[in-house]
Order: C-alpha cells, then sequence, then structure tokens
C-alpha cells in the first residue's frame, strides 16, 4: 500500500494532477504559502522509510505547560518519553516562561528522530501563552478600529516572534461568527458578528502570519460563534440547515481557504443537519479545562465535527476544496471526553480526515488505538501515510529539516520590542467604543470625588486593575480604588461600597472576561453584580466600561454611560486611562450588536480635550 500511494503522489507531480494537499502546477500558485516539490519530494523519500509506529506517533502533538526542568526530573523525562519512545509530531506550549519553554522546545529537538512541529496558541500574539511576552488586544478590538491593515500588522508581528520562539504552527485566527451574546467562550476571541468582517480581517492576520513562514490555523470549523455550550465543559450543537451555515458559518472558512490558509482547526461541536448520528455519555467519562463548580453539559449528543467524516471529508475537503492540515480541537476536552475514550476518538478524527491529534488526555491509550485500527485494517494505511506525508512536507518547508533549534541569546532582541508594544497600543486606542454618554461624563471632572472600583470574574487580585490605576494618576487625577472578585473577603466589598458611598463619580472597571471551562466565563460574579446595581440606584453618576464580554450592558441596561475596551490587557487599560482624563479621541465602533440595545457600528466620537 505504501508503495501504491507513493507512485501515486509522485506521478501525480509530475503531470500536475492535483492530490489532497500535494502542490499545484500552475505559476500563482507558486506565490502561496505551501510546499513545495522539493519539500513534498522529501515527504515521500522520508515515508517509505518510516515504521507504523513512526507514522502513527507523528498523528500526537502533546501539550504542556513549560516551566525550568532538570533532566532527571519526572517532568522532562515524561516529555521526552512521549518524543522518544511514542515518537509525537509536535508539542502545543501552553502558559510557561519565554526562555524555559524555548530551552525546553531545542532540548526535545534534540532527541527527536524528526523534527517536531512547535504550535502556539496565539489569537493575541505569543504573548496570550508566553508570560512576560507583551499581549495584543484581542481579535473584536481590530475590527473595532475599522482597518485591516492592523490584523495584518498584527500578524507580521505574532508569525515573527512565533518564529523566535521556536513554534511554526499558530492557532489563531479565530474565525468564529459571533453573533449569539450567550456565547461562553467565543466572545471577543471573535472578529465580530459580520461574517464579511470576520473574513476580511482573518484573512489579513493570516496573509501578514504566513509572510513569516509560519503556519495560520483558521478555527473552529464549521465555526463555534452561535453556541451558547463552552465545549470545554460539554458538546455544544448548531441545528441550522446547510444554506444558513453556507451563508454565516463557513463564509469566512471560506475566505481563509481561497487566500491560502495552511491549516484549520476542527472544533467539538454538533451538527445535526450536517451528520446526525447520535452519541451518548460514557458511563465513566473524564472531563478537564473545568473550573471548580462550573456546570457539565453530559446530555445526549449529536457527532461532533471533530469525528465526522461527512464535515471534514465530505465538505470541507470535498466541497471547499480545502488541502492543508487540518487539526483536530484538544482531544482531552469534555466535548469530546464525555462521549468516548481516547482509543475511540483518535481512530475515528483521522479516519473522519484529521492530520494532527492535538493534546489527548491520554496519549498512550491514543496510540494504542491508532496500533491496533491500522493491524485491523480498520484505519487504511493509505489514510494514515496521507496525514503523515502532509506533516512531513510542513516539516520540510518550513526549514526545520535543516535547522530544528532556536537561538536563546536572539530573544530578548525580537520579541516585545518597541513595534510590538507600539502596535498593541495604536490597536488599543483606536478601538475603544463609546456606547452611551447620556450624562457626557467623559473625560471625567477632576473638581469630582472620583472612584475606580474594578469587579473580575477572574483570581488575580487588584493588581488587575494597576495599568488603569498607575495611568490615571500618572496623569495628575487623584482618585480612591477599590477592588472585588468572587472570593473577596467582607472587609474588601465593605471597602468597595464605601468608595462607592463617598464619591461623586464612580467609575466601574467590568472585568468580565473569557474564561473557557469557567462558570462564570464571561459574566461577573453574583456580588460583583449586587455592586453594580447598587452603584446604579445609590443616584452617583457612573460610568461603565467593559474590560472583556461587551455584551455586558444587557445585564446593566439602566447604564448612561458605557465604554467598551474588548479586553484588560495593559494596551487597552492604557487606553482607558487616556479616555478617561481626555488625551485621547474615542473613535471605536461595536463589531457586534448588544441585542435590544445597541446596533452593529454604534460608536460615539469623542474628540481628545488635552
Amino acid at each position: 500500500m505504501k508503495l501504491i500511494f507513493s507512485t501515486i503522489i509522485t506521478f501525480a507531480l509530475a503531470i500536475g494532477i492535483a492530490v489532497p494537499g500535494a502542490p499545484r502546477s500552475d505559476e500563482k500558485s507558486r506565490s502561496r504559502f505551501e510546499p513545495s516539490r522539493k519539500a513534498w519530494s522529501w515527504a515521500d523519500k522520508t515515508l517509505k522509510k518510516m515504521s507504523v509506529d513512526e507514522k502513527i506517533g507523528q498523528l500526537i502533538h502533546v501539550g504542556i505547560n513549560a516551566r525550568f526542568a532538570n533532566q532527571d526530573s519526572a517532568f522532562f523525562k515524561e516529555l521526552r518519553r512521549h518524543v522518544v519512545d511514542n515518537k509525537v509530531g509536535g508539542i502545543i506550549f501552553f502558559v510557561g516562561p519565554v526562555y524555559e519553554t524555548v530551552h525546553l522546545a531545542n532540548r526535545m529537538q534534540e532527541v527527536a528522530k524528526y523534527p517536531l512541529l512547535m504550535s502556539l496558541d496565539a489569537e493575541t500574539g505569543v504573548g496570550m501563552r508566553l508570560e512576560n511576552a507583551i499581549n495584543f488586544p484581542w481579535a473584536m478590538a481590530l475590527t473595532a478600529t475599522g482597518d485591516p491593515s492592523l490584523a495584518r500588522r498584527m500578524g507580521v508581528i505574532t508569525g515573527r516572534e512565533a518564529r523566535a520562539s521556536g513554534t511554526r504552527h499558530v492557532f489563531a485566527p479565530v474565525l468564529d461568527v459571533n453573533n449569539n451574546a450567550e456565547n461562553p467562550v467565543i466572545n471577543v476571541r471573535s472578529f465580530g458578528e459580520d461574517p464579511e468582517d470576520v473574513a476580511k480581517f482573518g484573512v489579513a492576520f493570516i496573509d501578514g502570519l504566513q509572510s513569516e513562514g509560519v503556519l495560520a490555523t483558521a478555527k473552529h470549523f464549521p465555526g463555534h460563534g452561535d453556541t451558547n455550550v463552552d465545549s470545554h465543559r460539554g458538546l455544544p450543537i448548531i441545528d441550522h440547515p446547510r444554506e444558513r451555515l453556507d451563508r454565516i458559518e463557513l463564509f469566512p472558512f471560506r475566505k481563509a481557504i481561497e487566500s491560502g490558509v495552511a491549516s484549520i482547526m476542527i472544533a467539538h461541536i454538533g451538527l445535526p443537519q450536517i451528520d446526525n448520528e447520535v452519541i451518548r455519555p460514557l458511563k465513566n467519562y473524564t472531563i478537564s479545562y473545568t473550573e471548580e463548580g462550573a456546570e457539565i453539559v453530559d446530555a445526549t449528543g449529536i457527532v461532533p465535527g471533530t469525528l465526522s467524516h461527512k464535515l471534514q471529508t465530505g465538505i470541507l475537503r470535498g466541497q471547499m476544496g480545502f488541502k492543508g492540515l487540518i487539526v483536530s480541537d484538544a482531544m482531552d476536552m469534555s466535548g469530546l471526553t464525555i462521549y468516548f475514550n481516547a482509543e475511540e476518538a483518535g481512530v475515528r478524527a483521522i479516519l473522519a480526515g484529521t492530520d494532527i491529534l492535538l493534546k489527548p488526555g491520554d496519549a498512550d491509550g491514543m496510540i494504542r488505538g491508532l496500533k491496533a485500527a491500522v493491524a485491523s485494517g480498520r484505519l487504511p494505511m493509505q489514510r494514515l501515510d496521507e496525514a503523515v506525508l502532509k506533516q512531513l512536507a510542513w516539516k520540510y518547508e518550513l526549514g526545520l529539516t535543516k535547522e530544528r533549534m532556536v537561538r536563546l541569546d536572539t530573544l530578548d532582541r525580537t520579541i516585545s520590542g518597541t513595534e510590538t508594544a507600539a502596535l498593541a497600543d495604536e490597536i488599543g486606542e483606536r478601538s475603544l467604543t463609546l456606547v452611551r454618554n447620556g450624562e457626557n461624563l467623559l473625560p471625567l471632572d477632576r473638581s469630582k470625588k472620583i472612584a475606580v472600583v474594578g469587579i473580575s470574574n477572574g483570581f488575580e487580585g487588584p493588581g488587575t486593575m494597576n495599568t488603569l490605576l498607575g495611568t490615571l494618576r500618572q496623569g495628575g487625577m487623584r482618585l480612591t480604588s477599590a477592588y472585588i472578585q468572587e472570593n473577596s473577603l467582607p472587609e474588601q466589598f465593605t471597602a468597595a461600597r464605601k468608595a462607592i458611598k463617598e464619591s461623586d463619580v464612580v467609575v466601574l472597571g467590568l472585568y468580565g472576561r473569557v474564561r473557557t471551562g469557567a462558570k462564570n466565563s464571561v459574566s461577573l460574579p453574583e456580588n460583583g453584580a449586587a455592586l453594580v446595581k447598587e452603584a446604579l440606584a445609590s443616584g452617583k453618576k457612573v460610568i461603565g466600561i467593559s474590560f472583556g464580554n461587551p455584551y455586558i450592558l444587557s445585564s446593566f441596561p439602566d447604564l448612561k454611560t458605557y465604554l467598551v475596551a474588548y479586553g484588560d490587557m495593559p494596551s487597552l487599560q492604557r487606553a482607558v486611562g487616556r479616555s478617561l482624563l481626555g488625551t485621547l479621541n474615542i473613535t471605536g465602533k461595536l463589531p457586534i450588536s448588544l441585542p435590544g440595545l445597541h446596533t452593529r457600528g454604534t460608536g460615539i466620537d469623542l474628540r481628545a480635550t488635552k
């Protein structure tokens, strides 16, 4: 079977016939970001030499939080075992320090027989995962600026910094169309609710990222925007007909494919009008990513796109013409593990059309399942070879066969430099959106007693609002401040109430941020919501600032002044501080509608006064 498949690839390349994943011979395609003929030739020769175990290992990409680890430590030895013994194809890095992440990646590249494809979620740049690196604002902030060139510039810098850190596969941009205000997991990670906006800004980011020789990933196919279940906690269902999917959910992905996106991530989402196979929870299922107290959704469901041949091979490959890498969403997410064990999930995903199995909770079990499926003939060798061939071709094209290590001594000259900081600030400043200014409270009247009160659904503590407070105080503003979160002590809540009572103007920093797997993933905790209502009922002048979920106004419709910052990154907090001081023009427009309150495109232009 190996010989037949290789012969088909070689013959097709020679005469210019298109095959899944293979390069096209037309001149236009040569300017696209795709493996060259040399890459496919090397991949074909390498594939012939690989054992079945080596091929299966390439499908698995394990995930870790990097940290310093002595080579004799259990942490280091376990990761090395996956690389050497399980022969995995790559590693996805989650949260970790910059140097430790890169050093650990280098160590694993040293011991890997074949180059590893390192990956990173970098929706907001490498700072989304690498500690102390600069975080760009979320995608929705880009659309609020109205300028796609900012998305491309962000993609360029993200690609450059990813390469410097040894990452050549970035899981961004998010092309989900967020048209559901109750979406608990996408929210500001999306470019907005308009499919054309999402496509335009997403393609700009892809173009910038791939211009730096880094694989972009359009996610989460077929679209996670119109869901009210977090796939980290259960299985979302999108019960829409194909016509609707083509018009909204699939539209940005089609544009990304036309633009030459290298990879697409498949979501754990059921689509009953595409594939109506019913699935039921396992008796003893596993869950992960889930915060204590968060609801687990374990009802009877529909087979997720991750395991659907109709969706991946039928629609994405066959009808939409995608020839790049298909990567699964994390295989240890509850939307999958509630219904399938690792052995079965891996086999079904590869049979459906997936090329990379990302972050299985039980990598050993998934490998056992794949080996058994190959041995029994359930998983054809041709399908296995097809998936591995694509990875190998990309590894060659990315230069990993010649140089798989990166230099530690250049990191502090490349990552988070002045250009990165300046662009983050520019996006932050141009994205701020003044939705309501009913009492003309902006800029703040410095003769008034001002209280700045932060309310968060996170657990980072008062440091959450340090950048905002620092900007205001550096601008000469005198104020009192307070902060609460769900687990705040009674005396902290009392201090916040006191600050409100003794002020003339209350600035409420509403840090209702996206937190996957959390019970209050985008909303405020109950004590914080009660405090907002108290402030509104007190008759004080109140300014509400969303440092995350823009839809939060729906919970407090009596707010007369409402400013949206689309995240809590330092760049956004600085921009908000400047807007309150009157030194910044506010020009952003809502990329989404606030149901029953404001339409998409709403935004009051307010000129700086100083």
